[in-house]
């Protein structure tokens, strides 16, 4: 089958209005020497133009050469581009009662007119879902069939909706079109701008129930929230460790499998990374850069300066569950809740004894040791 593409001046699909002169066209050119062709160009776009396409087998395509100069919206159809752009320059003449918004047609102010009604007469027929617009309901469709229309043209990503495509395009094109306005800052997304103000205003509305500690985000909050319960649900599939949170085990891999380039020139040890580097050289040089206000102790880690502060204001987070008793790190809580479950997982190698702390173990491992030496010859 031969192949003929329309020129876009030939109108022979602008909006008939004797389809009969229309079919006729189609018929004078519907084969060369004798042999069936195939039309690509424009396609229909009704009903009579649609039986018109299936009588002679026309093939369109969805080619939308048509581009709105002020935004990046896109027609198969020259008339279809020329009302969407009288959205740009028309009077909006129909305002709505209820709310500031106008529109240039009353057919949109009367769609528009539902969000306030809060009537939703499209419904889904595949889930209970309905909608107030038509094109909520055919983009909703598209959960249950997959499809994503949507193509990016920057990298192999697609979309259900146009919408979405038009803010993923911000990673390659780094349009942030939310700026702040108390500083300089700026977001491609209008959700990290609101979750950065945040940092102005002090607000931190996810709290923890088991603390004082607060958070500006969730994820936050409920990484936070594993130090109370000791869950550990990341596991090395390597070695037999767990931790409670991913970026732990992350780092954590890298003993299993990345090199160490980061060389300590005063001892033997080596690092993954550069800051690793750094915090380790402090043992050698003494350095305590982090001065307690309330004493003069000063640490060389922020980790121990931290913990130390809990020692002024009295915090204890980590609570035993089955006493009142609480305490300041982690690992006193895990080692106190052993005399509740009475487990002993500290085995002595050289008799039957088992003991609750390891501490215990190696002061009980000495009875053996002054046996031995004390033995006669």
């Amino acid at each position: 089958m031969s192949e003929v593409k329309i020129k876009e001046e030939i109108e022979i699909l602008e909006d008939p209005i004797n389809m009969q002169s229309v079919e006729i066209k189609f018929k004078e050119i519907s084969e060369i020497d004798g042999e069936p062709i195939a039309f690509t160009g424009r396609s229909f776009i009704t009903k009579h133009e649609k039986l018109v396409l299936m009588e002679h087998q026309i093939t369109p395509i969805e080619e939308k050469s048509y581009q709105c100069n002020q935004n990046n919206n896109s027609f198969s159809w020259n008339s279809n581009l020329k009302t969407h752009q009288s959205a740009h320059t028309v009077e909006k003449l129909y305002q709505c009662n209820q709310c500031d918004k106008a529109f240039s047609w009353n057919s949109h102010l009367i769609s528009h007119q539902k969000t306030h009604t809060g009537e939703k007469p499209y419904q889904c027929n595949q889930c209970d879902k309905a909608f107030s617009q038509k094109g909520d309901l055919i983009e909703h469709h598209r959960t249950h069939t997959g499809e994503k229309p949507y193509q990016c043209n920057n990298c192999d990503k697609a979309f259900s909706q146009n919408s979405h495509l038009k803010i993923h395009q911000r990673v390659h094109t780094g349009d942030k079109p939310y700026q702040c306005s108390q500083c300089d800052k700026a977001f491609s997304y209008n959700c990290n701008l609101i979750s950065h103000q945040k940092t102005h205003t002090g607000e931190r509305p996810y709290q923890c129930s088991q603390c004082d500690k607060a958070y500006i985000h969730n994820w936050n909050l409920v990484s936070h929230q594993i130090t109370h319960t000791g869950e550990k649900p990341y596991k090395c599939s390597q070695c037999d460790k767990a931790f409670s949170h991913k970026h732990v085990l992350i780092d954590h891999h890298k003993i299993h499998t990345v090199e160490k380039p980061y060389q300590c020139s005063q001892c033997d040890k080596a690092f993954s990374r550069k800051s690793h580097l750094i915090r380790h050289q402090i043992v050698h040089t003494g350095e305590k850069p982090y001065q307690c206000s309330q004493c003069d102790k000063a640490f060389s880690k922020n980790g121990s300066f931290l913990s130390h502060r809990k020692i002024h204001t009295g915090e204890r987070p980590y609570q035993c569950s089955q006493c009142d008793k609480a305490f300041i790190h982690k690992w006193n809580l895990v080692s106190h809740q052993i005399m509740h479950t009475g487990e002993k997982p500290y085995k002595c190698s050289q008799c039957d004894k088992a003991f609750s702390h390891d501490q215990v173990l190696i002061e009980h491992l000495k009875t053996h040791t002054m046996e031995k030496y004390f033995q006669c010859s």
